[in-house]
Order: structure tokens, then sequence, then C-alpha cells
């Protein structure tokens, strides 16, 4: 009995540090500029600058479809699968279009990397291109995503929208933040382009 409660100790012990660990090293990976212009208790509007992405395209049609797949053939990319076999460091967050024409993946490169000095990649499906700036409204959760979460925080989303008078100019995306083996202080968003004026 009490080696069965040491075990279990001993287990909590190196769950909790092995998640500390996640959570601070996520806190060290370089996230995305954007400036918050409109905040509000339960969605914000941002302004993305441009940025350089990689990108593969695919037809799935679900999140559990394109995550897998997607997030090998870029991983492959960043960790050497490109011309000059270098590795580049990881960013968030990770962007997921998922629709009924053509969805994709695309991992933000580094603001170190521009289209010059970026290598090329060795899989013809992964795709750089920089994208334009833009405004989006914001919505958060937590937890682990799923396609009825991508569901109901986009129709929640478009509702708030249409309350405020704002105007959607695309169809929802996915961020996600963080690594798949943590499991706490989870970040996910939705984000819709809209028609917002700066001031």
């Amino acid at each position: 009995m009490k080696i069965s409660i040491a075990v279990i100790g001993f287990v909590i012990v190196i769950t909790v540090l092995f998640q500390s660990y996640t959570i601070m090293a996520a806190n060290k990976t370089e996230e995305q500029k954007y400036t918050v212009v409109f905040k509000d208790t339960d969605f914000e509007i941002r302004f993305y600058p441009s940025s350089i992405m990689a990108t593969i395209n695919s037809n799935a049609k679900t999140y559990k479809e394109l995550s897998g797949p997607g997030f090998r053939a870029l991983a492959g990319y960043i960790f050497g699968g490109n011309e000059t076999n270098s590795s580049i460091a990881m960013t968030s967050p990770v962007h997921m279009d998922i629709n009924d024409s053509l969805s994709s993946m695309s991992f933000v490169m580094p603001s170190s990397y521009n289209q010059e000095n970026l290598p090329k990649p060795n899989d013809p499906n992964v795709h750089i291109q920089k994208t334009a700036d833009e405004y989006v409204a914001v919505i958060r959760f937590g937890g682990y995503a799923s396609d009825k979460d991508l569901i109901l925080y986009a129709d929640k989303l478009h509702d708030i929208l249409k309350v405020k008078g704002i105007n959607p100019t695309g169809h929802a995306r996915f961020l996600g933040y963080n690594p798949p083996f943590q499991v706490v202080n989870r970040r996910n968003e939705i984000i819709v382009p809209v028609d917002w004026k700066a001031e």
C-alpha cells in the first residue's frame, strides 16, 4: 500500500514538473505580433501586420483530418526539411483554415526571416507566402480544441459581430497556441477578418 502511494506521488510530481517546464518553454516561444485596437467583454479586434508563413493546403474538412498530416508536413520543413537543412524555430500560433473548398495549415515564420533568407522547402506541398495586413475579430477558449468547439465559437463570434454591427469580410479560422502534450493553460482562438477602420 505504501509503495503504491509512493508511486502515485512520484507520478504526480513528475507530471507537475513536466507541465511546468512545458508552460515555461511555451512562454519563451515567439508569438505572432499583433495590436489590440478594440476590447470588449467576450471578444476583441486585432490588427495583424503582414507576416511570412509556411503553408500546406489540404482537402481535409475537419480539424481532426487536417491537424495531424498538416503539422507533420510543416514540422518536417522547420526541422531541417529544406534546401539548407536548417532548423527553424517554432512559433505560435498555428493557423488553420478549415472549409469546404480548400483547407490549410500555416506556421508563422520567426521575425528574423523574410522571403529572401528563408530556405526553400524540400516538400513541394509546403508553400512560403506573405500575408496581407488585416483586422480580425477574436474569441478565445481553453482546453483541447475539437471540431465541435470550432463550430460553437465561430457561431458565437458571428453572433457577437452581428449584434455589434461589425461586418465580417471572410470566414472563421482557428489559432492554436500549445503543443499537444501541454494539459493546462491551453489557449485556442477563433478569428474572423472584419471591416474595421483605423482611428
